[in-house]
């Protein structure tokens, strides 16, 4: 286990060297005030200008499989830092609006955009990384199939989020929408991140549909972790306050699997829901004990262990390289 993580953790960084700087260049081609605003979602610099040594940055999970994709078919993953760098702002522009929506006022541990700078700032500066991501592949070789391949996953990020409101409006809170809104806001850019860094290092359309499908259902798992975590999880590892998901009365995938019960505790989480404002620290703790209860936590991580399995299957039979498999 730990010889895995510190694999995990060498390609992050080996990723992160490769992609970053072309990140920045890239988001210093936007107007200077929407590139003010952006490089403060990405924690370059304060917004009177000070220059930040140590920048709020993602996990960079999704470039990194763009690069991985690549290798996996046996090419340079130089040839992929354009793609990596088309699915790191499109991830980024995906939160600053998924921010907006969910008016959630952190993110990685510091103020969300629109809560620093307001609505408006945040999304268009959303609009832009989205712009700017279609650029870095449009002047990239294979232009003609990446840039589809992209605008469709911005499209599903968009249905998984529209599924999302509907979750949060009570108008549909069935698991399997929870599982679909997974599928929309995680899945489909990490399938569109793995298909990406195939088609550019020359896969066939075989292989590159074999490793959309095992980054779809990786980022299916990856959700499923990622919302425990949001219950369950600490501060530090998340950059979010505890329980701030349940306190916002989001239906998030072992919230949903809790609802779908007839136990006394599902009833019990469902009444607590449908209420109107933020449930208190002590509604949310009783959430929180409620989704235990049912054995959500555990469905969730079962949904998770499940999805992994479905996803080592695909990239098995896409046959990777053995240097990018492990």
């Amino acid at each position: 286990m730990a010889d895995s993580l510190r694999d995990c953790e060498t390609v992050l960084a080996q990723a992160a060297t490769m992609v970053r700087p072309l990140v920045r260049s890239r988001v210093h081609t936007l107007p200077p005030q929407v590139r003010h605003v952006a490089g403060l979602h990405f924690g370059w610099w304060t917004d009177d200008g000070t220059v930040l040594d140590a920048p709020a940055v993602s996990k960079g999970v999704r470039p990194a499989l763009v690069l991985l994709a690549c290798r996996a078919v046996g090419a340079d993953p130089d040839a992929a830092r354009a793609a990596a760098v088309a699915v790191e702002l499109v991830h980024n522009a995906s939160l600053l609006h998924d921010d907006v929506i969910d008016q959630d006022p952190l993110r990685r541990g510091r103020p969300a955009l629109w809560a620093a700078k307001g609505v408006p700032a945040a999304i268009l500066a959303g609009d832009a990384l989205f712009f700017a991501a279609v650029q870095s592949l449009a002047g990239a070789p294979a232009a003609d199939r990446t840039v589809p391949v992209l605008l469709a996953a911005v499209q599903a990020l968009i249905e998984g989020e529209y599924l999302d409101t509907l979750m949060e409006s009570g108008t549909d809170v069935r698991e399997e929408r929870a599982a679909e809104v997974a599928a929309g806001k995680t899945g489909a850019l990490l399938a569109c991140a793995c298909e990406l860094g195939a088609i550019v290092g020359g896969a066939t359309e075989e292989r590159a549909q074999l490793l959309h499908g095992f980054g779809r259902r990786l980022g299916i798992a990856y959700q499923c972790v990622d919302d425990v975590l949001d219950i369950w999880g600490e501060e530090p590892v998340t950059g979010k306050p505890a329980l701030l998901d349940l306190r916002s009365r989001k239906v998030i995938i072992p919230v949903a699997a809790a609802m779908a019960g007839h136990t006394p505790q599902a009833r019990s989480l469902r009444a607590l829901y449908s209420g109107n404002g933020p449930l208190g620290e002590e509604e949310a703790a009783r959430a929180r004990d409620l989704i235990e209860q049912t054995g959500a936590r555990e469905a969730t991580l079962r949904r998770a262990r499940r999805h992994t399995a479905d996803a080592l299957h695909l990239l098995d039979q896409a046959e990777p390289e053995p240097v990018a498999a492990r």
